[in-house]
């Protein structure tokens, strides 16, 4: 299992591919595959079959999921994309940080 630098409900902004430089929320991550799901990225069609005579089937659009290598964490305080530093408290609690200069916020 590898670790994964961002958590459900960051803003994240995509670094390569057809939505680069695009943001959204991430919705899902998946450290076992290392991949994440981010709100309005990368939408895919599915063929979706109709599960009960009521129900319909068709053609759905849905996100996917991309590498978390992909994308980037935007700070909430600067606004800008950054790396994630971790700082540990005096109460021994391990937090994520902001590594821009002057920034430093912590979420």
């Amino acid at each position: 299992m590898s670790k994964v630098h961002v958590k459900t409900g960051d803003t994240v902004v995509v670094l390569s591919g057809r939505n680069k430089g695009q943001q959204g929320t991430v919705m899902a991550v998946s450290p076992k595959e290392g991949k994440v799901i981010v709100e309005g990225l990368n939408k895919v069609k599915k063929h979706v079959k109709p599960r009960s005579a009521a129900e319909q089937g068709g053609i759905v659009e849905a996100e996917g999921a991309m590498y978390s290598s992909k994308v980037q964490l935007v700070c909430p305080k600067c606004g800008k994309t950054t790396r994630v530093a971790h700082r540990i408290l005096e109460d021994g609690s391990k937090v994520r940080v902001c590594k821009n200069e002057g920034c430093g916020e912590e979420f």
